[in-house]
């Protein structure tokens, strides 16, 4: 750690003049605030709409191609990447390896801060050559104030890899000027609570995600009009959801529903389709594979 470089030029830890009297404001004008400050937070992320898009359109061809996706980050930002990524395989059936989040620290940082891990591009770097990252790949990398030595190294080192690499930041690019494939910039300004990137930052950074996981799923053909058809049906709550997608989609009641996400091996999309031809589960399985697992085509 230096004391050298000092980070206050950055957007992300100017104070903010609204909350000069943070501490003074009664509870009421607090969440009046921060309502305030968020909604700037939706036009900064509404205004890298074009962004998102490419970086969904990125993922999804490097995921055809056999490639994976890996979130980068430290303190909020890895935890977010993390959390985004487990999120995946419980509402879109895929494996965990597809999309991984990677964050400074390990594990243990999940639930216990571990700031100085940030600190080492090497160990960013390093990261990259443990999970064994090819040409395939994509490796986005997330930081609020953009300086993050953990993810720059994981980035430049995933670049040297042959890998397609995305940068978050809530900084401009005149601010932290980078190289890399793609950029995501959503310039939330300056936190109510100075320096603290978990508030405005975090929530943009929590909606992008949002955006990209979910564009890259409906793109390789996990949903099916607005319903999650490839949800793992693997508890009450999911077996509840299942079954009322096929009493959306399909006319039955819930009794058969269920008798018909039984007899598909609990699996929704094999479920419509075997009603749809009236076949048995094998029959549809072999029709979903013919159209690359996208249920509408395979109703046509």
């Amino acid at each position: 750690m230096t004391t050298n470089s000092g980070r206050g030029y950055l957007i992300t830890e100017q104070s903010l003049p609204l909350s000069q009297d943070l501490d003074q404001l009664s509870i009421e004008e607090f969440i009046d605030l921060c309502q305030q400050e968020d909604e700037k937070t939706l036009l900064a992320v509404g205004a890298q709409s074009q962004q998102i898009c490419q970086g969904i359109l990125m993922i999804s061809e490097a995921i055809r191609a056999g490639g994976r996706l890996f979130y980068v980050g430290a303190g909020t930002s890895g935890r977010l990447g993390v959390l985004d990524a487990a999120e995946c395989p419980p509402t879109f059936s895929v494996p965990p390896e597809l999309i991984q989040g990677i964050i400074a620290g390990g594990k243990e940082a999940l639930v216990k801060s571990a700031e100085g891990a940030e600190d080492s591009a090497a160990d960013g770097g390093q990261a990259m050559i443990a999970h064994q990252i090819t040409d395939r790949d994509v490796v986005m990398g997330i930081t609020a104030g953009g300086t993050t030595p953990f993810v720059h190294g994981a980035l430049q080192q995933a670049s040297l890899l042959g890998a397609k690499t995305i940068f978050f930041a809530c900084v401009p690019a005149e601010q932290v000027p980078t190289n890399y494939d793609l950029e995501i910039r959503p310039v939330v300004g300056a936190e109510i609570l100075t320096g603290s990137t978990r508030l405005k930052a975090g929530t943009a950074t929590k909606l992008v995600l949002n955006r990209i996981s979910t564009g890259v799923m409906i793109q390789l053909g996990k949903v099916y009009r607005n319903h999650m058809v490839d949800v793992a049906v693997t508890n009450t709550k999911l077996q509840d959801r299942a079954i009322r997608i096929l009493t959306d989609i399909l006319p039955i009641d819930r009794l058969s529903a269920w008798e018909l996400l039984q007899r598909s091996g609990l699996n929704v999309k094999t479920a419509v389709v075997m009603y749809h031809y009236q076949t048995d589960r094998q029959s549809a399985e072999r029709i979903l594979k013919e159209n690359d697992g996208h249920l509408r085509r395979s109703l046509i």
